[in-house]
């Protein structure tokens, strides 16, 4: 068994063009076949829904967003590097100086590879408290919850005043009953 000393990042892998699911298949039933799927963990091909305006009227298709490229969650070791170079349609990995250079966070939440779900243990109306930043030991109710932007905007009584704060969803826990 390998010790993992590192998390899987994800990398772009360039491919012929046309081949990105027959690239796609390959590496995953290699890394099966040579139980490596600890090191290759996932591919994805980013898709786009595109409605098209044709003659015979709309028709709505999925297209590749990124035509010639794949992208690979994966521990970068020789291992995995010769795995993914010798898949046939595949001509190597995206990077400089010929190395491999991981996609950021910020790229993969802007490709929507990854999806993470934010489970909030609130709802409007509820009465939390502040646990981390300036406000933290405050108490206020829950005004607006946007999980998908991090935000949470809480009515705080400060000085004898209703106060609005905009804080992140895990500054504020729900209040013990």
């Amino acid at each position: 068994m390998r010790e993992m000393a590192e998390e899987a990042k994800w990398y772009v892998v360039h491919t012929y063009s046309g081949y990105e699911n027959a690239v796609a298949a390959a590496v995953m039933k290699a890394a099966e076949n040579r139980r490596m799927t600890d090191l290759i963990q996932e591919v994805n091909i980013p898709m786009e829904t595109v409605t098209e305006i044709t003659d015979a009227g709309e028709k709505t298709v999925e297209r590749k967003v990124f035509p010639g490229y794949v992208l690979v969650k994966m521990i970068l070791t020789d291992d995995s590097w010769h795995l993914i170079h010798n898949v046939r349609g595949a001509t190597g990995f995206v990077g400089s100086d010929g190395k491999a250079v991981p996609l950021t966070e910020q790229e993969i939440y802007d490709l929507g590879v990854e999806h993470k779900e934010i489970v909030v243990g609130y709802a409007v109306g509820d009465e939390v408290k502040v646990t981390d930043g300036p406000l933290a030991g405050f108490f206020g109710v829950v005004e607006e919850l946007e999980p998908e932007k991090d935000r949470v905007r809480v009515v705080v009584s400060m000085f004898g005043r209703e106060t609005p704060v905009d804080l992140e969803l895990d500054q504020v826990e729900v209040t013990k009953e």
